[in-house]
Parts: C-alpha cells; structure tokens; sequence
C-alpha cells in the first residue's frame, strides 16, 4: 500500500500542524454517540462526523475528551439501519469541540458495513 503525502490540515489544528493521517478521510455529515471513562467516571456525548475513513473519523461533540481517551461510538448512518458499533476507538487528537479518533476494535460484520458504506460515498478509494 502506498502511503499518503503528507498534507497541512487547516480545519482542525492551526496552520503551523502537520496532518500525520495514512488513510484519507471523506467527508460526511451524521449524528453519533460517544461514551467512555473520565476520572473514574462514565462520560455520554454525542455529536456530528466529520470525516471517515476506514481507519478513523473527525468528530464535532457536545462533551470533551481527552487524547489517548478510549471511546466506544454508535454511527448512524444515513443508511436507515441501526447504528454502526464501534467496540473501542482511541482519541488520537482534540482541538476545541472537534476530535479525531482511531478505531481500535470492530467486529468483522461492522467492519464490512463501514467499507461498503464508504464504496458509496463520492470519491472514496478505500
């Protein structure tokens, strides 16, 4: 696999940032649910993608996480199906109320509708 030029990201980090991604991100726009452990405590936010890929996804949320935080996420694709489950994803980045996360752990059939679901999305080369 040929990795991906190294390009500035501007919507979510300052100017001066380089973007460390390997896989590119689409952009898309639904709703999710995020939960996971803060200080001993059980955190619930939710919020907007916006960016996916098969390796991660941008996100607008209502609560602030943490890098390094570990997440487990329900996506609502605009498939009309129920939610896409995400067993474990990590924080990999934060910058206001946006945050990019990677995908740790996804069973097999999960992982298959997020492929077949990005095969749609304009543009996508996954």
């Amino acid at each position: 696999m040929k990795p991906l030029a190294t390009v500035k990201h501007s919507s979510h980090s300052s100017s001066s940032s380089v973007e460390r991604r390997r896989i590119a991100r689409v952009p898309v726009s639904f709703k999710l649910m995020y939960s996971g452990i803060i200080r001993g405590d059980v955190l619930m936010g939710d919020g907007t993608v916006v960016d996916l890929s098969k390796g991660g996804l941008g996100i607008r949320g209502n609560y602030p996480v943490r890098v390094g935080m570990e997440l487990t996420m329900f996506l609502y694709l605009p498939d009309g199906n129920d939610p896409l489950f995400v067993l474990e994803a990590s924080v990999a980045w934060t910058s206001g109320n946006l945050f990019g996360v990677e995908f740790k752990k996804m069973c097999l059939r999960e992982g298959n509708r997020l492929q077949s679901f990005l095969r749609t999305q304009a543009g996508c080369k996954v």
